[in-house]
């Protein structure tokens, strides 16, 4: 078996870097579905998201969780195939995850929370323009 990395190796770091991010964090709302409910009622609060945590949490768990598990697939086909039609949309879902996940924060006025989800946002970017 040829492992296809050649010229492709922050390709390959940028992956690996949204699957830490997406799977530990989709896995975490998870396994602790009712810590993440309560924190996230309480900072949507004051919001127009207040009435609708829980199908929010729900959604965005699924895109961290899709969003890992494509890169994941996109790392084993670049890997393997030197292909990375999957990459490109794990690469794409992470950037709509982190949009939404922005959005969120935006709404809730925490703003310094905000900054933080550009801190993933820019490196995502980042890997959409390798891989086009």
């Amino acid at each position: 078996m040829h492992l296809h990395l050649e010229g492709n190796y922050a390709q390959g770091i940028l992956l690996v870097f949204l699957i830490i991010v997406f799977l530990q964090s989709g896995i975490d709302k998870v396994m602790d579905w009712k810590g993440n409910l309560s924190w996230l009622k309480g900072h949507f609060a004051k919001s127009p998201f207040k009435n609708g945590v829980p199908f929010l949490l729900g959604t965005i768990t699924v895109m961290e969780i899709a969003s890992g598990l494509l890169c994941v697939l996109g790392l084993v086909h670049l890997l393997l195939h030197d292909n990375a039609v999957f990459a490109l949309y794990g690469a794409l879902v992470s950037g709509i995850t982190l949009l939404m996940l922005l959005l969120g924060q935006r709404v809730a006025k925490d703003y310094e929370g905000a900054k933080t989800i550009v801190i993933y946002l820019v490196p995502t970017v980042l890997l959409l323009f390798l891989l086009q």
